[in-house]
C-alpha cells in the first residue's frame, strides 16, 4: 500500500460520514418557545467545541476501517500539521487537515494558512465537514456532508487569490527547522499596503511601489515560494508600510471552486423543512415572531401546558 492508496481508501471512508450522528454531546430539546428562541441566538457558540470533538472522533471513524488494520493507525496531531496523520512505514506520510464547519455561522471561518511547500508530494488533503444538531438547535451533532480536496489545490488557490503586489503580499514562513516542533512555523501570512489619505502622496507611493514590482519582469506578480522571490517581497515590505491581515486565509474567502460549490450545496440542502441557508438567515437576522413560528412548525417546540 502506498500514500495515494491510503488517501483514496480514507476518502472513501470519509465519504460515508454524511448522515452519521456523533454521540459526543447532546443539546436537550427546549421546553418552551422562549428558551428555544434564546438557544437559537447562541447555538453557534458551541461550534468551536463540537467542531473539535468531531475532528477528534473522525480519527476513530477512520481507524474502524478494516482496510487499515495491520498497516497503520490514524493519529491526531496536536499541535502539528496536518492534524491527522497515518502512522505507518508508508512515505510520504498520508494526512488530512480536518475542518469542521457549522453552517449556521456567517461563513466558513476555518483558516488554511500552510505553505504550498508542505504539499509538494500531494500527501495531505483537506477535509471539510459540515454539521448541525439533529434538530437545528438541539440534539446530537449530525454530519450533513463532506468535501475532500488536495491541500496543494487549496494553498495555490489561496495564494493566487490574495497575492497582488504591491497592494497585497503573501509571505512564506521563516526557516524555523532548528526550533523544537512546537515552535516551528509553517504558516503563510497576508499583508495589505497602507496608504495616506492625501491623494497626491498616495499616488506617489503607488507609483514607486508599482515601479519596483514592474522591475521584476512580466511574471513578477506570480506567486512563488522560492527564497529569491520572497526576498523581493521582503525588500518591498521594508520600503513601504504594510498591515498584517487578520482575515487572511479564511476558507470561505480563498476562492477555491470546489469549496465554493460545496458551500452553496450545503446552503441549498433541505434540513428540517427549510434549506440550511434559510435557517442561517432566519436565525441570524430574522424577526423574533417569525423565528418562533418556524421553531413551532418545523422543530415542534411548543410551550408546556
Amino acid at each position: 500500500m502506498d500514500t495515494k492508496k491510503v488517501i483514496n481508501l480514507a476518502t472513501e471512508r470519509l465519504n460515508e460520514m454524511p448522515g452519521h450522528i456523533f454521540d459526543i454531546i447532546s443539546l436537550e430539546k427546549p421546553k418552551t418557545i422562549e428558551s428555544a428562541l434564546s438557544i437559537s441566538k447562541i447555538v453557534s457558540k458551541l461550534s468551536p467545541l463540537v467542531g473539535n470533538l468531531i475532528e477528534f472522533n473522525t480519527v476513530d471513524f477512520l481507524n474502524k476501517d478494516l482496510n487499515f488494520k495491520g498497516v497503520g493507525l490514524w493519529k491526531r496531531q496536536d499541535p502539528g500539521f496536518p492534524d491527522t496523520i497515518f502512522e505507518s512505514n508508508i512515505k510520504p506520510t498520508p494526512g488530512f487537515e480536518i475542518k469542521a464547519w457549522f453552517p449556521l455561522a456567517t461563513e466558513i471561518t476555518g483558516r488554511f494558512k500552510d505553505s504550498q511547500d508542505h504539499f509538494l508530494q500531494d500527501q495531505t488533503y483537506v477535509t471539510l465537514i459540515a454539521w448541525l444538531p439533529e434538530n437545528v438547535i438541539y440534539g446530537k451533532p449530525k454530519i450533513i456532508d463532506v468535501l475532500i480536496v488536495s491541500g496543494i489545490s487549496v494553498a495555490k488557490a489561496r495564494d493566487s487569490h490574495y497575492h497582488n503586489p504591491p497592494d497585497y503580499l503573501v509571505r512564506e514562513p521563516q526557516d524555523t527547522t532548528d526550533r523544537t516542533a512546537n515552535l516551528q512555523q509553517t504558516n503563510t501570512n497576508g499583508y495589505k499596503i497602507q496608504l495616506p489619505q492625501n491623494i497626491v502622496r498616495k499616488q506617489e507611493i503607488l507609483d514607486r511601489a508599482n515601479a519596483i514590482v514592474s522591475s521584476w519582469g512580466h511574471n513578477g506578480k506570480n506567486y512563488l515560494t522560492t527564497v529569491e522571490y520572497q526576498h523581493k517581497l521582503e525588500e518591498l515590505q521594508g520600503q513601504f508600510t504594510y498591515r498584517l491581515d487578520t482575515n487572511f486565509a479564511k476558507m470561505g474567502r480563498i476562492v477555491h471552486d470546489e469549496i465554493n460549490a460545496f458551500e452553496q450545496k450545503i446552503y441549498n440542502t433541505e434540513f428540517k423543512g427549510k434549506k440550511i441557508g434559510e435557517w442561517n438567515k432566519l436565525l441570524s437576522r430574522g424577526n423574533e415572531d417569525v423565528i418562533k413560528a418556524a421553531l413551532k412548525e418545523y422543530l415542534e417546540i411548543k410551550d408546556l401546558d
